[in-house]
C-alpha cells in the first residue's frame, strides 16, 4: 500500500497508528494516496521508502515522502487454549479492569474486539502471572 508521512518520519521499519485525517487533508490532492487507503485506528509498518516528495503544511518541515507500509504485526496475549501458531482466532478482549503491566498486551493498539486474526508466532508464557488468574500466552498476531 502506498501512503505518504512526514518527511523525518520516513524510516524502513518504523511501526505507527494512523490516527484519522485532519480536517485540514479534506481538501487536499493526495487525500487519496496519503489518508484513504489507511484504516484509522490501525497499526501499520514502513516496507520501504521512496524519492518522490511533496509539500505538507501538517508535518514538521513542510514535507512529506511517498512510503509503501503493510499492517503490523501486533503482540497480545491470548487464552493459552488458542494460542497456536497457524491458527485463526477472533479477538475477544479479557474481562478484566485490572491495571497491571500485562495490560496493554492484552488490549493491544491497533487491534479491535472481534477482529479475525492470524497467530503467526507463538513465544510463550509472559513473564508475569494474570492479575485474575488466566492462563495467557504471547502471540504475534497478523490481522
Amino acid at each position: 500500500m502506498i501512503t505518504l508521512i512526514g518527511k523525518k518520519l520516513a524510516k524502513k521499519g518504523l511501526i505507527f497508528e494512523h490516527r484519522g485525517a485532519s480536517p485540514r487533508c479534506q481538501d487536499c490532492r493526495f487525500k487519496g494516496t496519503c489518508i484513504d487507503s489507511l484504516e484509522e485506528g490501525r497499526m501499520y509498518i514502513i516496507t520501504d521508502v521512496k524519492d518522490a516528495e511533496q509539500k505538507c503544511g501538517l508535518h514538521e518541515g513542510h514535507k512529506v515522502i511517498v512510503v509503501e507500509v503493510e499492517k503490523a504485526d501486533i503482540e497480545s496475549l491470548v487464552d493459552s487454549k488458542k494460542a497456536f501458531e497457524g491458527s485463526m482466532i477472533t479477538i475477544e478482549y479479557p474481562d478484566c479492569e485490572e491495571v497491571c503491566e500485562m495490560h496493554d498486551l492484552c488490549f493491544p493498539q491497533g487491534l479491535n474486539e472481534e477482529d479475525k486474526c492470524k497467530i503467526i508466532k507463538t513465544t510463550g508464557r509472559p513473564s508475569k502471572n494474570c492479575a485474575k488468574g488466566y492462563d495467557l500466552n504471547t502471540v504475534i498476531l497478523r490481522y
